[in-house]
């Protein structure tokens, strides 16, 4: 930013009487608001910032970013203030420009990833790919931020101020290359606009956020704004073109003249799967590139996972990277914390997984991959989240049903919702033979008891977190670790 801090005008921006204070920083929150900050006062899908104005103004605020409604809400305080006013009509994508001029600095290469499942795995490989060709490289998504340079997120895509002052940071600390997910909202809420993205990766569609969007069409078109609107002609889009409305995808990137890179089974693809074969630690991969066929050894437990590591190839080469180089770190590679997990093993071999799946794709999706991974009973347990998309609820338990020999469902983050009701809705799916069970900790004991030789339990639904939510309160509560103890008490080992 400049050294006389005028951002309204360095934007263009004028306030409704002509002010253009010297700017001190940038707040979206108003209890963080300092003396000649700006405050984004920002419509919201249950309160509009504007309701927070006063609060900015009396923390000091020496300028409001906000729309007509915005300025309306805090109109006599707005009048009897000294501070500059500006109305936009996209406040969002105003806040976004004076973010990224504000920090101004990022790192030299940003990919973003988006899609219903696997963006972490995604970034998160990517990154590791980076690293091991001796790039200072991080991960920005669901896990935080990973890598060369640290720090925790409180959302899966951060609002602009956090999101490119994080950038800004990472760069001062030398960080080179930047591997980001792009959640739905995100985009829709242009978080990622002034971001300098260089290529971006699509990896798969299905139900989810259906509570925010108004429908799938809605779902998707938010996906494809990384593709039509932050992306530039010229950049590459890996896409997965096997997964549902894969195909769509990619029309939409080649008519912003995108570079395409298209990854999955059919013939036309760039990155080509030819076969998999499992076993109880992983799986070989063999896949095509440029007319080679390449046979590598992937420590990775899932089907699904070939697809998201070659969606991470694809975005390393496409960012710069020799193809040989990429491919030669893919053995490398080591399983994102809460992602097909192996939380603990049981003295007869039986093993435990944990899993992020939440919704019913993600769920299909990692009990058919595990499948083929083992030789006995596949167990499930698994609930679903309160104050979300309720129509996903018996869809989960039906995907349970179909997929699992023997299923367990239970609480998961049930919030502000009656745990029993949420839980009623997934048995609805689930069927007459699945076993509910409301406390998680005794569900997950109760399915590591019945592990036999041979069988393997996935306990889906929360992944990494550390907390479970009941009303408003965080409870501690470790998917894995509740694994583990459950193991070492089953089979005595304390």
């Amino acid at each position: 930013m400049t050294g006389d801090g005028k951002l309204l005008s360095a934007l263009g921006l004028r306030a409704r009487d002509g002010r253009d204070p010297t700017i001190t920083g940038l707040s979206v929150d108003s209890r963080t608001v300092r003396d000649g900050h700006l405050f984004a006062a920002l419509p919201g899908s249950a309160t509009h910032g504007g309701e927070f104005i006063r609060y900015a103004l009396r923390q000091g605020a020496g300028a409001i970013l906000t729309d007509r409604r915005g300025a309306q809400i805090a109109a006599a305080e707005l009048a009897a203030s000294g501070a500059a006013v500006v109305v936009a009509e996209d406040p969002r994508a105003a806040l976004a420009g004076a973010a990224a001029l504000w920090f101004a600095a990022q790192p030299e290469t940003v990919v973003a990833v988006t899609g219903t499942s696997g963006k972490t795995s995604v970034a998160t490989f990517t990154r590791q790919i980076w690293q091991a060709l001796g790039h200072k490289a991080i991960s920005l998504g669901t896990m935080g931020v990973e890598g060369d340079h640290t720090a925790k997120l409180a959302h899966t895509t951060p609002e602009p101020v956090t999101l490119h002052r994080v950038l800004a940071e990472a760069a001062a600390a030398g960080v080179t290359h930047a591997a980001m997910e792009a959640s739905s909202h995100g985009l829709d809420q242009r978080r990622l606009d002034g971001v300098r993205v260089r290529a971006g990766a699509f990896t798969n569609f299905s139900q989810d956020h259906l509570d925010y969007h108004e429908g799938f069409d809605e779902y998707f078109a938010a996906k494809a704004l990384l593709f039509d609107r932050i992306l530039q002609p010229g950049d590459t889009a890996v896409i997965n073109i096997d997964s549902d409305r894969g195909q769509q995808m990619a029309e939409i990137a080649v008519d912003g003249d995108l570079r395409l890179t298209a990854v999955g089974h059919d013939e036309a693809c760039d990155l080509r799967i030819l076969g998999q074969r499992y076993d109880a630690t992983g799986q070989d991969l063999r896949f095509s590139m440029d007319g080679r066929t390449h046979l590598v050894r992937l420590n990775l437990i899932g089907g699904f996972q070939a697809e998201n590591v070659l969606a991470a190839a694809g975005l390393c080469i496409a960012s710069g990277d020799a193809p040989d180089r990429v491919l030669a770190a893919l053995p490398g590679l080591t399983t994102v914390r809460g992602r097909m997990e192996l939380a603990a093993v049981r003295e007869n071999g039986a093993a435990v997984f944990v899993d992020y799946a939440h919704k019913p794709g993600a769920v299909v999706a990692a009990l058919q991959s595990l499948r083929p991974h083992v030789m006995g009973r596949i167990i499930v347990v698994l609930g679903a989240g309160g104050d979300r998309d309720r129509g996903k609820r018996p869809l989960m338990g039906e995907a349970a049903r179909q997929f699992a020999d023997v299923v367990y469902i239970t609480d998961d983050n049930p919030r502000t919702e009656d745990p029993a009701a949420i839980r009623a809705e997934v048995m609805a799916g689930a069927g007459p033979d699945a076993t509910e069970v409301a406390d998680r900790a005794e569900a997950i004991l109760r399915a590591v008891d019945a592990l036999q030789p041979g069988d393997a339990l996935l306990i889906a639904g929360k992944g990494h977190e550390t907390g479970q939510i009941v009303g408003s309160d965080v409870f501690p509560f470790d998917d894995a670790e509740q694994a583990s103890v459950a193991v070492a008490a089953l089979d005595g080992r304390i």
